[in-house]
């Protein structure tokens, strides 16, 4: 019988090794056994029938990340992203919490040795965004809608001392105006028509590019619908949008964040300040990608 290495298995299947490996370990491969550290796979083995049959969309990106955080896999490209996104989109709002902490609490649901002290709500806020992002992989492929933009903001904000305060609105729009950056920004009043109106312009697009994506975005933050986390919530939904529309999604690093404003402020004029910016963080997710041999 010839063999094959877990690498020539992982290509033929256009699974990852890591996956492949763990068929292995887990028995899911008939007749593959292993000799000192390497695996031998029987050339003429299936992959196994359940990974078949659980398929989860034609986006190669989309099914590890679903694959791994049902895993609940540790050191791939889910656990990657949860801490690259969590960490840098709540330090762009303000969070203190370093990236190690971020890592310690996604890891081991500790906060790791600190002499300084620790905003509770910094901690909810990241083990909530790691439950979001669980959201956005699960209901990737389900249109974007109100209700789902909403069901994001209750989960992010859940627990946290703004919870606490009736006027805040959880998982609801905004009661009172508010500004971002100094600038208007829709009134209360007008908010659910125009998230109504804009979602609707949004989904009448059939093939969505990254600009239409980053569009949205841009109108969303305009509106601002909550009263607090509306850029958390919208950088969920690019990130999920890229996902649905096959684009290699992004994260905007607490470092550019001052490129990732000027973009937002000169969006209706220089698309490019913006557009440009979020290429650059798709670049960077690119190489992650290529380190763990994920085709894109």
């Amino acid at each position: 019988m010839n063999y094959i290495s877990v690498k020539e298995f992982a290509i033929k299947w256009n699974v990852s090794e890591r996956t492949a490996r763990n068929y292995c370990t887990t028995g899911k491969i008939q007749g593959a056994f292993i000799t000192g550290k390497t695996w031998n796979i029987p050339a003429d083995a299936p992959i196994p029938q359940k990974a078949q049959t659980r398929k989860f969309s034609n986006n190669l990106l989309l099914n590890h990340l679903k694959e791994q955080k049902d895993m609940k896999l540790k050191g791939g490209i889910y656990h990657r992203t949860q801490i690259d996104l969590t960490y840098n989109s709540n330090r762009i709002e303000g969070s203190k919490l370093t990236q190690d902490q971020t890592r310690y609490i996604f890891e081991t649901n500790t906060i790791g040795a600190t002499k300084d002290s620790v905003n509770v709500d910094d901690i909810i806020e990241t083990t909530n965004h790691f439950s979001c992002i669980n959201l956005i992989i699960d209901k990737a492929k389900v249109k974007l809608t109100e209700s789902l933009i909403k069901e994001l903001h209750y989960m992010l904000k859940s627990g946290t001392s703004d919870a606490r305060k009736e006027w805040f609105n959880v998982g609801d729009y905004k009661k009172l105006p508010n500004e971002v950056g100094g600038n208007k920004t829709c009134q209360p009043k007008e908010v659910s028509s125009k998230m109504k109106e804009l979602l609707t312009s949004y989904n009448n697009i059939d093939n969505k590019s990254i600009e239409d994506i980053i569009d949205f975005h841009y109108h969303f933050e305009i509106i601002h619908p909550f009263q607090d986390g509306n850029g958390r919530v919208g950088r969920l939904i690019m990130f999920k949008e890229c996902l649905a529309n096959n684009i290699v999604p992004f994260i905007i690093e607490d470092d550019i964040k001052m490129f990732y404003y000027r973009g937002l402020q000169e969006w209706s004029t220089i698309k490019e300040y913006l557009l440009d910016t979020c290429l650059s963080a798709q670049d960077q997710y690119k190489a992650i990608l290529d380190y763990f041999e994920i085709k894109y």
